[in-house]
């Protein structure tokens, strides 16, 4: 994604006052063309690029950490003194300026070299192989974090995708909605995994797993032989078991190729209906709306949401919508589809040119299954995301892990979960023995409406709110038995960021 600023501020190359920078603050000026902010920690000064490198959000609006700054968006975290990318959704390390002190002034000299790879691990083999099985978020993320550590071996992603790993999230955001072009979606160049010695290979599904000899057969016959092996297989989209289900204008959203396909039949004054109000199916609402379509959305809840966020942000989700345009046939099921209308439970019919099942997603198991590895609703790992068998491990949308903050162990389908967790389980299988520690986090995007959410509340005693929601400018937290489980906020950047610093440091929000 984009990583631009505008070139405001003072130019550092002529310094600044020192007293104009106090220690915990930041601010923004240029070096050049280029955007810089400059931190203050005790006597440190630090200065990097202004935008993060995953959305370019402006990092002056974030949090400080210790030595590193926190995104207001979708908090990726950076390294103030090396630029690195500490934390996903960003894995482009941010620039680096040298900075100098002279006669009371703070000066911004020339950018530094970038950051290289990391020194392989001890017992990191060169002739070792590590296998991954999935090319999504969490796939991605540990194969690119494998050579940051600075892993010699073999790193090779199997994929039944046909494209290379890209921002799904985007698939029902700006890219659905028209408003970024196909190239910003792909995770990396594909002159990258050549670069960093990452084979691909798509199009390809593992279907068997030999534990004690240590391969993975896949569907074309052949085998690969593995030192670690990681199960990032994701989930698969749900799809209503009625009449007409089958027809080719009967869509779901996961992959590029549903995106582009749903694109392709989303053409101004055509008529879609959404079946299901969960995220995917509310933001493909929300997307398809902005293309001019005019879109229904047929659930069986009275409430959008308002089992994940209570009745409030329901009402405001659903107002949001309506003020888009968008119809709700809430409290009514779907009894079959033609070529023409959606048929309901109570005998309406709504005219439809495509049709989009956005009803969940459910974890794609089988290749664990038949490992025989423990299971309950996901696949078990422990606190270093390493599965019952030992040297395999598991990240993502199928991994069910002891989290530290509610005491609870969680399955959680988020794009930034899976991501760290990629992250995580690839520095494990070089030997790091880390704990996952990183709280929950997503977000939302609905019209112009954003909501942030963390930690992790399947029920809660009650929920206190601060702020208005008409204004959209609300933290909301779900407490149970006095702790707080989860945050919500809406146009309170900051907030969101404290209240995950908080539950990262044990402390309820």
């Amino acid at each position: 994604m984009a990583d631009e600023t505008e070139t405001t501020g003072p130019d550092l190359t002529r310094g600044i006052p020192e007293a104009d920078l106090q220690d915990g603050r930041m601010l923004v000026g240029h070096v050049g063309d280029e955007a810089v902010l400059v931190a203050r920690r005790g006597e440190a000064v630090f200065a990097i690029g202004a935008a993060c490198t995953h959305y370019g959000a402006p990092l002056a609006d974030g949090l400080l950490v210790g030595e590193t700054v926190r995104c207001p968006w979708h908090h990726a975290c950076f390294s103030l003194r090396t630029g690195e990318a500490l934390a996903a959704p960003a894995f482009r390390p941010a620039s680096c300026w040298r900075v100098e002190r002279q006669d009371g002034r703070i000066v911004v000299r020339e950018k530094a070299p970038k950051i290289s790879p990391a020194a392989a691990r001890p017992g990191a083999e060169s002739d070792a192989r590590m296998v991954i099985i999935g090319g999504g978020a969490a796939g991605y993320a540990a194969a690119e974090m494998l050579r940051r550590e600075g892993f010699a071996g073999a790193v090779v992603v199997v994929s039944a995708d046909s494209s290379p790993p890209y921002d799904r999230p985007n698939l029902s955001k700006e890219f659905l909605s028209g408003k970024v072009p196909e190239k910003w979606l792909p995770l990396a160049g594909s002159r990258s995994y050549e670069r960093k010695g990452i084979e691909l290979r798509l199009d390809t599904r593992a279907t068997r797993i030999d534990v004690p000899n240590h391969r993975v057969t896949l569907d074309d016959g052949s085998a690969l032989d593995y030192t670690k092996l990681l199960l990032a297989t994701g989930a698969e989209p749900v799809r209503l078991d009625v009449r007409g289900a089958e027809l080719p204008h009967v869509l779901t959203l996961r992959s590029l190729a549903d995106c582009q396909a749903l694109v392709d039949r989303a053409t101004e004054g055509r008529r879609a209906v959404v079946v299901g109000a969960s995220f995917i199916g509310l933001e493909t609402a929300a997307a398809l709306r902005q293309r001019g379509v005019d879109v229904s959305v047929v659930a069986p809840e009275r409430r959008p949401m308002e089992r994940l966020f209570g009745a409030a942000i329901s009402d405001v989700v659903r107002d949001v919508h309506e003020e888009h345009g968008v119809v709700f046939h809430l409290g009514r099921k779907v009894a079959g589809i033609d070529e023409k209308r959606v048929h309901l439970d109570n005998g309406a019919a709504i005219e439809a040119d495509v049709v989009v099942f956005g009803i969940g997603v459910r974890p794609r198991l089988a290749l664990a299954e038949q490992a025989g590895l423990a299971m309950d609703d996901g696949v078990l790992v422990d606190e270093h995301l390493e599965t019952s068998v030992q040297g395999i491990f598991a990240a993502g949308d199928i991994a069910r892990w002891p989290d530290p903050y509610s005491r609870e162990r969680l399955r959680v389908e988020h794009w930034v979960v899976a991501e760290r967790q990629g992250q995580t389980a690839a520095r494990n299988m070089l030997g790091a023995r880390e704990a996952y520690t990183a709280v929950p986090f997503f977000w939302t995007m609905q019209h112009d409406l954003v909501l942030h959410y963390h930690g992790h509340a399947s029920t809660w005693d009650r929920i206190e709110q601060d702020g208005e929601l008409a204004p959209r400018d609300a933290t909301l937290r779900y407490i149970k038995g006095g702790r707080t489980l989860a945050v919500l906020t809406m146009g309170r950047d900051m907030a969101s960021l404290e209240a995950e610093l908080a539950m990262e440091q044990g402390r309820s929000p």
